[in-house]
């Protein structure tokens, strides 16, 4: 094993450093820099209170990597740098379609597909600094790495109000990607005000804040995941809140809305990166095609998309709440058949459409045979809730 220190071609340091962030960019990465490791993690502190506060739901695993994003060297002991990469995922299509999905959706999984260029970029750190495999590693957005807080110390842009990172080249639309490494990378140089507080380059807007649907921004870069749309519709596993149900509105898959309203994404760009494989046609699919897939189905049409990792209860249960909103009487039937789906979640989440979409009394004699078949608690508890809230949607009854 070579190493960390001495580039295999003789290359000087800053050199190789010019070297590697060509053949990254070659790979398909929109942006690249690099941050050296130090004692004093960026973000640090901000993750700890977030924590400390509860607002990372059920997210328990962010508790238990804790100590591993606030240390890079318990990732990989005797990291110097990181290397900080983006992938521009702005949709040449910016027409928000009912039911929503997030934007990063439209893509076939962005995990696997940038996993196979991460893997050449460490091969390239092989070659240009004499490291072997065990020298690096790298992580797409699913590792112990705090890759807005590293990718903002690296100059690659700021935390902005809504918690995302804002790039001023591209908006806030990147897929972000680090490679630790025991090389020694020169560290950016940091732009003026790039590593700022949190919000700093937003000046007096409050756009993303005040459009969120559920109140999640509760200030300026902190979101409390426990009403976070994106976190309800994806990484919630349970019973999505009654009091958070209605202001999903069309949201069928994550939420872009802190996103889509920023001013900043008047410099972004429609992706056009080898990494990323369109599947437009996910965004065309009909509410009611969705609430009527089989297994088979949901198999076939998100095979290799992100969507797969929700699982079919999880896609009906978000996708009968958005019916339940829509005020369309038409999909009723589809609705009453979900009623007496195997899985209780789906069940219950039924039950709730169809009262918001008819009211309380209607909804009940609708739904009296699922009902008599009913034995699981939490459908009951549904049954129950649903009550005294019939919930009406505007338009919903005839």
């Amino acid at each position: 094993m070579g190493t960390a220190a001495t580039s295999t071609d003789g290359l000087r340091r800053g050199e190789a450093a010019a070297e590697l962030r060509r053949r990254l960019h070659a790979l398909g990465f929109d942006t690249v820099g690099f941050a050296a490791v130090a004692d004093a993690v960026p973000g640090g502190a901000a993750l700890r209170a977030w924590l400390a506060a509860g607002l990372h739901a059920e997210m328990a695993w962010m508790e238990r990597t804790a100590e591993k994003r606030l240390d890079p060297r318990q990732v990989l002991p005797g990291v110097r740098s990181m290397v900080l990469l983006g992938v521009n995922y702005a949709p040449a299509d910016t027409t928000v379609r009912s039911p929503a999905w997030a934007r990063y959706a439209g893509y076939e999984d962005y995990h696997e597909t940038l996993r196979p260029a991460l893997a050449q970029a460490g091969r390239v750190l092989e070659e240009l600094y004499g490291l072997g495999p065990a020298d690096y590693r790298y992580y797409v957005d699913a590792g112990p790495v705090l890759e807005r807080a590293w990718t903002a110390q690296a100059g690659g842009g700021f935390i902005g109000k809504n918690a995302m990172l804002i790039a001023p080249a591209w908006g806030n639309w990147l897929l972000l990607a680090a490679i630790l490494t025991r090389a020694e990378l020169p560290p950016e140089a940091p732009r003026p005000g790039s590593r700022a507080g949190v919000g700093a380059h937003c000046g007096k807007c409050t756009r993303c804040l005040t459009a969120c649907p559920t109140g999640a921004l509760i200030r300026p870069g902190v979101v409390d995941a426990r009403r976070c749309v994106s976190y309800l519709t994806i990484e919630h596993k349970g019973a999505i809140p009654r009091a958070w149900r209605a202001a999903l509105g069309e949201h069928l898959y994550g939420c872009d809305v802190c996103a889509e309203v920023c001013p900043w994404n008047r410099f972004a760009r429609a992706s056009r990166s080898p990494l990323l494989v369109p599947r437009p046609e996910l965004a065309q699919l009909p509410l009611r095609e969705i609430l009527e897939l089989t297994p088979e189905r949901f198999a076939a049409v998100f095979r290799r998309t992100p969507i797969k990792r929700l699982k079919l209860p999880g896609l009906l249960r978000n996708a009968c709440v958005v019916a339940g909103n829509s005020g369309d009487l038409r999909l009723l039937d589809p609705l009453l058949r979900l009623a007496a789906h195997a899985a209780p979640l789906v069940r219950a989440h039924a039950v709730w459409a169809v009262r918001r979409l008819v009211g309380g009394p209607r909804g009940d004699t609708l739904l009296a045979a699922a009902r008599a078949g009913e034995t699981e608690a939490s459908v009951l508890a549904e049954y129950a809730a649903a009550e005294g809230d019939d919930g009406r949607a505007a338009g919903g009854a005839d």
